[in-house]
């Protein structure tokens, strides 16, 4: 079994955001840049499978500038066999994403791809179900369970009511949720392995897409200061607050 596993290039969880002066966006430069948590976990699941002895290729794939390559050798180092690299300078929206990324899946033909349910950059959390749209696969959304046996995914998804257990034929595509996993840390021995991976590189021209913006940011400002809490002495001046000085939103 062929495993493909899409990963994005974002700012660190452990970074404060800071929104540019001009408003045009978060501010990047002298920024610490990693792998978008969510992917970490989709990478880990699809080692994990290849070391059961259920997948024997694990190819991961992301888009963005020449940075993105310091991302994908993380993939590498923690057990991906190789990557691909789709050279882009601003951040593509999640249909762009899609597209591209299904036409890497009509190249190389995975039987699974997974993904992380979301990006921490944008939350936009729509890639994944674009994508199954796309190739008419079957997608297994915000999967905190996954079990691959004989050409079918058993994936254990959380949904409001609780936890609903879904069958898809392979090919499928899942996204990862946060508690599918706990990834490892790549040695030193593997992060020096993954230097000799190989890397492909494919242009959006190469994979026939349409790679120009239907979204238009017009600004990014900081969310509103939250003001100070209130205690008050009793329920009745709570009532009496309630009543004459909270917002309905």
């Amino acid at each position: 079994m062929k495993i493909l596993v899409a990963i994005k290039r974002v700012v660190d969880y452990n970074v404060k955001i800071r929104v540019r002066a001009d408003g045009s966006g978060v501010e990047t430069a002298g920024v610490k840049m990693s792998m978008n948590p969510f992917d970490e976990i989709a990478v880990e699941q699809a080692v994990r499978l290849k070391e059961a002895s259920l997948a024997s290729d694990v190819i991961a794939v992301s888009i963005g500038p020449a940075q993105v390559l310091e991302t994908l050798r993380s993939a590498l180092a923690m057990g991906a066999d190789r990557g691909v690299h789709i050279p882009c300078d601003s951040p593509p929206e999640p249909l762009i994403v899609a597209k591209l990324l299904a036409a890497v899946v009509t190249r190389e033909m995975p039987d699974l791809v997974l993904l992380g349910k979301q990006a921490i950059d944008d939350d936009a959390n729509q890639t994944g179900q674009m994508l199954a749209q796309l190739l008419g696969w079957a997608q297994g959304a915000f999967a905190s369970k996954l079990t691959v046996q004989n050409k079918t995914a058993e994936v254990t998804r959380e949904i409001d009511g609780g936890l609903e257990t879904l069958r898809l034929n392979l090919p499928a595509i899942i996204t990862a949720d946060l508690r599918l996993n706990e990834p490892r840390y790549a040695t030193l021995p593997n992060i020096m392995k993954a230097k000799k991976k190989p890397i492909d590189t494919l242009s959006i021209e190469d994979l026939g897409v349409d790679a120009r913006p239907r979204l238009h940011v017009l600004k990014v400002e900081e969310p509103s200061t939250r003001t100070a809490g209130l205690i008050v002495p009793d329920v009745a001046t709570l009532v009496a607050k309630l009543k004459t000085e909270a917002k309905v939103i």
